[in-house]
């Protein structure tokens, strides 16, 4: 149980005893035993635990330390002497309740390796772990007799970025006649704060090791290095122009699986990579913490043309967006109008003039000029027009290209529109006339596949010896699934103020981006009060870098209400 409840061993000790020894022996419980504690008691029964549990036998030495228990060690060898002398029992698990560390001991308490409910029963370490909080069981709230003359309280560890639950830290005493709170809460916690700062630490450590394996593979001209993580990507230049979305993949899955293999030598890419990949591992403190990749392009006989990234308005390999860049150069070909559609932002300005190709563009926007009595007289035969923002076009201003359109048939006119607003009828019936040559240009949240071809291509040129901006996975994902209502002009907005305006170093963080992107999008229209109430929780959890604990608390409310609200804007 948790201690936002009173224990009910404080309230009802005998009465709780009996009830152990009733549910044991199959008789009637008494009135009053909380439902979680014989809620407890049946789980433990179903998975087969014996409650005259013998003492286990000694744990098997681990075959490698763990990332949490080299953080944590530092942490725990520094607070030992604190437990004092007057029998506390210090325990570290991991995400699985598997013991990593103990130190101390409590008379007739039994140091299991695994504190999971299958293993033991009802203990502090497995609620805290499902509560995500703090928890505390005394005496007969546990399942095993051995316990029933102890009090434990546990407190989860948190990873400084997923937020994802990596262990717990126990403090096992004898039995609290006071029950709740346990008088080594404070301490618990405490405790599990200074491991996260620890974490958090050498979080930083291993980016910047990962950095410094780059910039030493990577010097040189012209050397195709990726260096990779599982969260964080650094690429160069020469090494984006030969990595395909499948080459990445494999390399991903590489430097995944390199904590627990050797990954030393050629990654097997798939047919058709066109490069080799020699893989390297990168290690710190004895651990493998990712891999530095040195891609060598593969001989070919045949004649190449130069590679070259391609302009913003062609990058990427959707099928929605191939599809339509080359229905639009199909069209393009022939000297007839031709008609972009699409959302705000999706890019129809800039894929026309790349259909126009190079030479004088004559440009007429109706946003500015709606009429176009300043466009019309400045043209010159036989020069393109590219006419931005149809849907702008005051009455008079339709009038004027349609006569423009029956003299010059042969025109090289390219027209944008963004649907929204009801077209007047002579509007109506220019698109009419348009209709037959015309390209939808997809909203980016239907080809997110783009966005991380997009990001290169949209990130300006750093300064010079100023290292190009990256991004780390857990940001990828945000970015992929915002479904970003401005298109490509809001992501460039994005990347360019975070190119701009970052003081931070290393690749670019979920915790940077804008609030809106960071948590996405609510799934479900929310009242005015709930736009604010989110925006609030929204601009908590920024300042606080994420940590819902300490966002709680500032905002007055229960951790567990803040877990509640944001599930329900989810819904």
């Amino acid at each position: 149980m948790t201690t936002t409840d009173p224990s009910p061993a404080a309230t009802a000790r005998p009465s709780l005893r009996l009830a152990r020894e009733r549910f044991l022996s199959g008789r009637p419980l008494p009135r009053g035993v909380p439902e979680d504690v014989v809620a407890a008691w049946r789980r433990a029964r179903f998975f087969g635990v014996p409650h005259d549990l013998a003492e286990p036998a000694t744990r098997p030495p681990l075959a490698a330390e763990p990332a949490l228990l080299g953080a944590a060690r530092p942490v725990l060898d520094r607070i030992v002497p604190a437990l004092g002398a007057d029998g506390a029992l210090l325990v570290l698990t991991d995400e699985r309740l598997r013991v990593l560390w103990t130190a101390g001991s409590v008379p007739g308490f039994g140091a299991y390796p695994v504190l999971s409910e299958q293993e033991v029963g009802n203990n502090s370490a497995a609620l805290a772990v499902r509560a995500r909080g703090r928890a505390e069981v005394h005496g007969p709230e546990h399942f095993l007799d051995r316990w029933q003359d102890v009090s434990a309280v546990s407190v989860p560890v948190l990873g400084p970025e997923s937020g994802q639950v990596l262990g717990t830290v126990s403090v096992v005493t004898r039995l609290c006649t006071a029950g709740a709170p346990h008088p080594q809460a404070a301490f618990a916690e405490a405790t599990v704060a200074a491991i996260e700062t620890e974490l958090r630490v050498r979080a930083g450590w291993d980016e910047r090791v990962l950095l410094d394996a780059y910039v030493r593979a990577a010097r040189g001209p012209d050397r195709a290095v990726a260096a990779l993580d599982g969260r964080n990507r650094l690429v160069s230049e020469a090494a984006q122009r030969l990595l395909t979305p499948e080459v990445l993949g494999v390399l991903e899955r590489t430097a995944a699986g390199a904590r627990d293999t050797d990954v030393t030598g050629f990654a097997e890419l798939p047919e058709g990579a066109g490069c080799t990949a020699r893989v390297t591992p990168v290690r710190q403190d004895g651990r493998t913490i990712g891999i530095v990749a040195a891609l060598v392009p593969l001989d070919d006989p045949a004649p190449k043309a130069s590679v070259s990234s391609p302009p913003v308005t062609l990058t990427g390999s959707s099928v929605p967006w191939r599809h339509t860049v080359g229905h639009a150069v199909e069209l393009a070909r022939s000297r007839e109008p031709l008609l972009l559609t699409g959302e705000r932002g999706t890019g129809k300005s800039a894929l026309a003039r790349e259909l126009f190709g190079p030479g004088p563009v004559q440009v007429a926007d109706a946003a500015r000029d709606t009429g176009l009595d300043q466009a019309l007289p400045a043209w010159r035969s036989g020069r393109p027009l590219l006419l931005r923002h149809a849907e702008r076009l005051a009455q008079p201003g339709v009038a004027a290209l349609n006569p423009l359109l029956d003299q010059h048939p042969d025109i090289r006119l390219l027209v944008t529109y963004t649907p929204g607003a009801p077209a007047g009828p002579c509007l109506q019936r220019l698109l009419d006339k348009l209709s037959a040559r015309s390209v939808t240009l997809p909203p980016l949240r239907e080809r997110a596949e783009d966005i991380r071809e997009l990001l290169p291509a949209l990130t300006p040129r750093p300064a010079p010896g100023q290292p190009p901006l990256t991004w780390t996975l857990d940001a990828l994902h945000a970015l992929e699934r915002y479904p970003w209502p401005g298109n490509v002009t809001e992501l460039a907005h994005v990347v360019r103020a975070l190119a701009e305006h970052r003081r931070m170093s290393g690749p670019v963080r979920r915790a940077e981006l804008p609030d809106a992107v960071r948590e996405g999008p609510a799934a479900r229209p929310l009242s005015p009060m709930e736009h604010a109430e989110r925006a609030a929780i929204l601009e908590a959890l920024r300042r606080h870098g994420g940590n819902k604990a300490r966002a709680a608390a500032a905002l007055g409310i229960g951790r567990a209400t803040l877990y509640r609200k944001l599930r329900g804007y989810r819904r």
